[in-house]
């Protein structure tokens, strides 16, 4: 009896802890007091409580000062998120003022409001938590229901996909990410492809090991180019916003840094040692009867994801036109044998079509 009792207690202690400890996690950081010592003060000064002051607010505290001496009292100090606003690549939340509604709907239906970014845009002040950080963000709308944002690609989809005012050159995300299409970078969900060969683990194809990634998000590409900035898409000095450089041009000299972005995943080796494609190290280093340089990943693949190929296959319009035929397309001989056939023309070469 004794023992049953003391397993008893032993249990109740551990669901106790447990529990707190998710509490703890679900708490709002700017609700708890343990944070924010004097409350809704901290924020909201007097009778200010429109946006607790806007983005000059939020830099109070993940500004320079870090937060200032009351937090470095307790050893606390914020990262200093304007470093990344003022990088040439940024969401542009200090660019404009007075763009921002709280009452607004995403994604906007007017094609003339113009675009902009706000800390409240990505951040809701009063919800978000360490367990939590897209509580209390609105979602898509549809019809007179409006959704909960609960990943990282539904919050950047409000701006990112289906917005009316998308910029002139800018592509709808939502419907490259698209799990019905031959090919995406697998945002939401796992990718199709079931033979990655150059991927670099912990990424995997499909998970099998707790500690596989077989699914990303935005921020794995699109964040600071600096590590110890503080996470999320705020600036970088890379085009894109890219934690990484991305050289999408033509007549280029490959290297560790020119691809950088796409060498986080995929082994530099393997590209270069032709494992997937027997031609690639020929493109990309300019190899062979190539003059003047290789050419971009991107010449050859989209970097988010391809409706009519597999293997994110698009073709760069900007240097690749239609072979001698008319005819500019991709076609798969034999799946996962990496075999196959292309109708272009590039660098003067007529694919009519080339195989491999």
């Amino acid at each position: 009896m004794k023992f049953r009792y003391i397993v008893k207690i032993s249990l109740i202690m551990l669901v106790t802890m447990f529990s707190m400890a998710h509490a703890d996690n679900l708490t709002p950081i700017h609700l708890d007091k343990k944070n924010m010592i004097v409350g809704c003060a901290s924020c909201h000064m007097g009778m200010d409580f429109s946006d607790g002051g806007g983005r000059y607010k939020c830099v109070t505290c993940h500004g320079p000062s870090g937060g200032g001496q009351a937090f470095a009292l307790r050893g606390i100090k914020f990262k200093d998120i304007t470093k990344d606003f003022s990088k040439n690549y940024r969401h542009p939340v200090f660019d404009k003022r007075g763009t921002h509604s709280p009452r607004e709907v995403l994604p906007e239906t007017n094609p003339s409001a113009p675009r902009h970014a706000d800390c409240a845009d990505c951040h809701s002040a009063h919800y978000v938590s360490p367990g939590n950080p897209y509580a209390g963000l609105r979602g898509k709308k549809v019809g007179n229901l409006v959704s909960q944002i609960t990943k990282e690609y539904e919050l950047c989809y409000l701006c990112h996909s289906d917005s009316a005012n998308l910029p002139l050159k800018s592509t709808n995300k939502r419907v490259e990410f698209a799990l019905t299409n031959a090919s995406f970078h697998p945002i939401e969900g796992e990718g199709k492809n079931q033979a990655v060969v150059s991927l670099i683990r912990p990424y995997k194809e499909k998970k099998s090991a707790p500690n596989d990634i077989s699914v990303l998000k935005c921020a794995d590409c699109h964040a600071s180019d600096d590590p110890t900035s503080a996470s999320g898409p705020h600036g970088s000095k890379y085009q894109g916003l890219l934690t990484d450089n991305y050289s999408t041009g033509d007549g280029l000299t490959e290297s560790n840094f020119a691809y950088g972005i796409c060498y986080k995943c995929h082994k530099r080796t393997s590209i270069l040692g032709n494992e997937s494609f027997p031609s690639h190290s020929r493109h990309i280093a300019g190899e062979g009867n190539f003059k003047g340089g290789g050419t971009s990943c991107y010449t050859c693949h989209t970097s988010h994801g391809s409706v009519e190929n597999r293997y994110l296959i698009r073709f760069n319009r900007d240097f690749v036109s239609e072979s001698s035929t008319g005819k500019l397309k991709f076609v798969e001989k034999g799946t996962y044998m990496f075999h196959g056939e292309c109708w272009l023309t590039c660098h003067g070469v007529d694919h009519n079509p080339k195989t491999y």
